[in-house]
C-alpha cells in the first residue's frame, strides 16, 4: 500500500479526491483546517486538523514521506514554494489549477474580460499549449498562472500534474452556478431570460471527474499540465433543461440576440460571449483517462445539496462568497420591467 496526503481535503474537490484514492487501494491522510472526515470516506482514512498556511504544520503531517501529496487548495507561487520544500520526501505531486490562466492569441484574458471586447477568444477547444497570463499577485489567474509555473520549474525535484479545471461543479461548493437556475424554480419563476441567445458555453467539470484524473495521476508520476473538464460542454440554454428537468420545472426561456440587455436581466454564471471550450485529448494519451460522468449525470445530488443549504434562510447567508463574486443575481424586479417594456 502506498501512502497520499491530501491538502484541503474537506473541500468539495477534495472529499471526492481522498474517497477516490482511499477506494483504490492508497493509505490517505486528509488534511484540513478542521480536520473533520466525509462519511462517505473508508473507514482507513486518517483525518488531521492542519492550516495550509503553516509550513511547519503541513511538514509534520506529511512526516518521513508520502508517494503523492494532493494539494486541491494552492492558488499562488508561494503554494508551489512551499510543496517543493519538501520535494525530498514526496514522491510526485498532484495540483489543481484553473482553465482561467489562458490567454488567447491577442492577449485578452479572463482578467480583461471587463473591458471593451475584452474577453478572450480561445480556439475551440482550448489545448494544453495555449498561450497563458503572466504570472504576477494581482489576481486569481495571474497568481495560478504563478503556481503553474513555480512548480514546473522544479520538477526535475518534484514531479506534478497540474490539473486545469473549469467550472467545478457538485455538492459542498460554495459558489455553486446551478444556485442560479435552483433557486428561481424553488420560487415558482416561471419564465427566464438568456443573454447570447442562450449559447454561452463555459466547460464545466464534475467533482468526480477531477477525482479520476487525481487518482489515475497519482499512480502514473511526472510533470506535466492536463485539462480537467468534462466529456460535454453544455450551452447555459442546456443547462437551464436540465436541471428544470431535475426538478420537474416547466420554464419558459426567452432569448436575447445579443449581450445582457439590462443590469440585472438574462446574466447567469455561465454567461459568456464567446465560448470557452476545453480538449481532453491529453488526458486521454498520458493518463488513459475516461470521464466518470457527464455533466447532467450528477445534478440531482448538486441540486439536492443546493436546496438543503437554501432550506437554512437568505441565499446571500447560506452562499456569501457567490453574492460576493456575482451580486445580486435575482433582481426579478428588474427583469419583469424589462420583460413588461417588451410586450410581457
Amino acid at each position: 500500500m502506498t501512502r497520499a496526503v491530501v491538502i484541503g481535503a474537506t473541500g468539495q474537490i477534495g472529499r471526492v479526491a481522498v474517497g477516490a484514492l482511499a477506494r483504490d487501494g492508497w493509505e490517505v491522510t486528509a488534511l484540513s483546517r478542521g480536520g473533520g472526515r466525509d462519511e462517505a470516506w473508508p473507514d482507513g482514512v486518517r483525518s488531521a486538523r492542519v492550516d495550509r498556511a503553516d509550513d511547519l504544520a503541513l511538514a509534520a503531517a506529511v512526516g518521513e514521506g508520502c508517494d503523492v501529496l494532493v494539494d486541491v487548495v494552492a492558488y499562488g507561487p508561494e503554494h508551489a514554494r512551499q510543496l517543493t520544500g519538501l520535494a525530498g520526501r514526496v514522491g510526485s505531486a498532484v495540483v489543481i489549477s484553473s482553465v482561467s490562466v489562458y490567454e488567447d492569441d491577442e492577449g485578452r484574458t479572463f482578467d480583461t474580460q471587463t473591458e471593451p471586447d475584452g474577453f478572450p477568444r480561445y480556439p475551440v477547444p482550448v489545448a494544453e499549449g495555449q498561450l497563458t497570463i503572466t504570472p504576477g499577485g494581482s489576481s486569481y489567474s495571474s497568481r495560478k498562472a504563478g503556481l503553474e509555473r513555480e512548480l514546473l520549474a522544479a520538477a526535475d525535484r518534484l514531479p506534478a500534474t497540474v490539473l486545469r479545471a473549469g467550472a467545478v461543479h457538485g455538492p459542498h461548493c460554495l459558489t455553486p452556478r446551478e444556485l442560479y437556475f435552483v433557486k428561481r424554480n424553488l420560487d415558482g419563476r416561471t419564465r427566464r431570460v438568456l443573454a447570447f441567445g442562450g449559447g454561452s458555453r463555459f466547460h464545466p467539470v464534475s467533482v468526480h471527474n477531477i477525482a479520476e484524473l487525481v487518482r489515475l495521476a497519482a499512480a502514473r508520476p511526472g510533470a506535466r499540465v492536463l485539462n480537467a473538464v468534462d466529456p460535454d460542454a453544455p450551452t447555459v440554454a442546456e443547462i437551464a433543461r436540465a436541471i428544470d428537468a431535475v426538478m420537474g420545472a416547466d420554464t419558459e426561456t426567452v432569448l436575447v440576440d445579443g449581450p445582457v440587455p439590462a443590469p440585472g436581466v438574462g446574466d447567469t454564471p455561465w454567461t459568456v460571449p464567446h465560448p470557452v471550450v476545453c480538449d481532453m485529448t491529453a488526458a486521454e494519451r498520458e493518463l488513459g483517462y475516461r470521464a466518470v460522468t457527464e455533466y447532467a449525470g450528477t445534478l440531482p445530488e448538486t441540486i439536492a445539496w443546493i436546496e438543503r443549504r437554501l432550506a437554512d434562510g437568505d441565499w446571500r447567508q447560506a452562499y456569501p462568497k457567490m453574492f460576493a463574486a456575482y451580486g445580486d443575481l435575482f433582481d426579478y424586479a428588474a427583469e419583469d420591467t424589462w420583460l413588461e417594456g417588451r410586450g410581457g
